[in-house]
């Protein structure tokens, strides 16, 4: 790639000499550490698993991928077909971490109810290219640190905090990706150009963009404004107004030089929550639900969700154990999503054993969904630990989950966005902070929680008493009334116009 004016000045603005060598030589090492550029992708999609069963969207595959095509539950190889741009988009994302692929669900719920079909293309599916090795090398070395900087202090306040922060604020991380997403670039080379493409990782956005696809939006995620998401070439759109004002004007994104060009507002689009319209759709049955279980005194429901890189197995375990007595009394009751951490399900299995906590194991993904319908019409007591092989198990489990349950409690991560009372535990990295206020300022979830004495006292005010349940629940129902959960619709709407 040439290093030209336009490229090693992000939307116009100069960046110093020090910041493009150093730019420069972590893109030259990383590529070294990847290995040898992948050939161009020759894809094909497929109907594979509950994606295609629940929202039409069909994965796309290597045409020579033998392996990928096997349909998992018949043992048989699938049918493929070619890409159709008519009436279609293409959903890109990583499976690193569960909320990139959440984000890309939900787009493929809002796309299915506008009569839209989609198309899977994740990144990190691609096994036997040297693409989803590297991206899987960058997961590792990032879950390693997550849950590191959850055990250790110090690591987390001097370390990972300023990692997950101040490193991708400057313009000079957004040229960072770019230049990595050359590397990428392989998977878009075959694709139709006038196909839509939905980014919801900014490595889709730039390798879409490089590969000279014209119609591609960014789905910017974070609340905290960081030049790490910004794709130059297509559109951005955010969650909320204070992300639209810090992106617009690219807040604090300078290094060295003042900035002098600002998005235009053609770039960048107010969506609202990315939220899937199973949910949005459903906003008002599900709070008279909660508010029907509160009036008859059922146990308060609280969904735990343990994020992609695991990091909350021993909060979670704090949280059972201040929870005990209420769960024995019928006043509480613990759903735990573990995801697919089969290890950090041994060492909440560890203490939960330890401190004398039953609990009731959902593995088998049919019987999940059985069981999940029927908390809608009957009283569920205990602890219920659900820990899936498949991946979209894993993370969809968290979405089902969300309608049956009275209090989500979760980092301040994607899920912060989403319509159901949350009660935000310490993040994991400082740019997921700004989600937290998010929440508790449009009032559909509390402060963040970063202490065990004070998690404990909100524990106990939301399972003994009702006002800020009730503050929640009626916060969700204004907010649906102006659109906020609209997000994933509008930028359905967006790629297509």
């Amino acid at each position: 790639m040439k290093y030209t004016d336009d490229l090693v000045k992000p939307f116009g603005n100069r960046i110093s000499r020090s910041s493009l060598f150093f730019t420069r030589l972590t893109v030259k090492f990383s590529k070294m550490f990847f290995g040898k550029r992948s050939e161009p992708l020759d894809l094909v999609a497929i109907p594979k698993g509950e994606v295609y069963k629940n929202f039409n969207v069909w994965t796309l595959v290597c045409r020579d991928d033998e392996q990928a095509m096997i349909d998992p539950e018949t043992g048989k190889k699938l049918k493929y077909e070619e890409i159709n741009p008519k009436k279609s988009l293409i959903i890109g994302t990583i499976r690193m971490g569960f909320g990139h692929w959440r984000i890309a669900i939900a787009l493929a719920s809002a796309a299915h109810s506008l009569g839209i079909k989609s198309y899977l293309l994740d990144l990190m599916s691609f096994q036997n290219t040297s693409i989803a090795q590297s991206i899987k090398s960058l997961e590792n070395k990032y879950n390693v640190f997550s849950r590191l900087s959850q055990k250790w202090k110090w690591f987390n306040n001097h370390i990972w905090e300023n990692v997950t922060s101040k490193t991708s604020l400057g313009l000079d991380s957004s040229l960072q990706q770019r230049l990595l997403s050359d590397f990428f670039v392989p998977a878009f080379e075959k694709i139709p150009k006038n196909i839509p493409i939905v980014a919801a990782h900014p490595w889709v956005g730039h390798a879409a963009v490089l590969n000279g696809c014209d119609r591609v939006v960014s789905m910017i995620p974070d609340n905290l404004p960081l030049a790490f998401w910004l794709a130059e070439g297509s559109i951005h759109t955010v969650q909320s107004p204070s992300a639209y004002m810090g992106y617009r004007t690219l807040i604090n994104m300078e290094k060295k030089y003042p900035i002098q060009n600002c998005l235009k507002d053609e770039e960048i689009i107010l969506a609202g929550h990315y939220v899937d319209y199973e949910l949005k759709a459903n906003i008002a049955v599900d709070c008279k639900a909660r508010l029907q279980r509160m009036k008859k005194k059922e146990p308060r429901r609280f969904l735990l969700t343990m994020g992609g890189a695991g990091a909350q197995a021993l909060k979670f375990a704090d949280i059972a154990n201040y929870c005990k007595d209420y769960i024995n009394e019928s006043k509480s009751t613990l759903l735990i999503n573990m995801g697919d951490h089969e290890g950090r399900w041994q060492i909440l299995k560890e203490h939960l054993d330890k401190d004398g906590i039953g609990y009731t194991m959902h593995s088998d993904w049919k019987k999940t969904q059985k069981f999940i319908n029927s908390m809608a019409t009957e009283k569920i007591t205990g602890v219920h630990i659900f820990l899936h092989k498949d991946f979209y198990a894993a993370v969809y489990a968290t979405n089902l989950l969300m309608r049956q349950s009275d209090f989500m409690i979760t980092k301040p991560s994607e899920l912060s966005f989403y319509p159901i009372p949350k009660l935000f535990i310490q993040r994991v990295g400082r740019h997921e902070a700004w989600g937290a206020i998010r929440g508790s300022e449009i009032g559909d979830g509390t402060k963040e929680v970063t202490t065990p004495d004070i998690l404990h006292r909100v524990l106990k005010i939301l399972i003994e008493e009702d006002d800020l349940f009730k503050y929640n629940i009626n916060s969700i129902i204004h907010n649906d009334k102006i659109k906020t959960y609209d997000g994933a619709l509008e930028v359905v709407k967006i790629a297509m116009s």
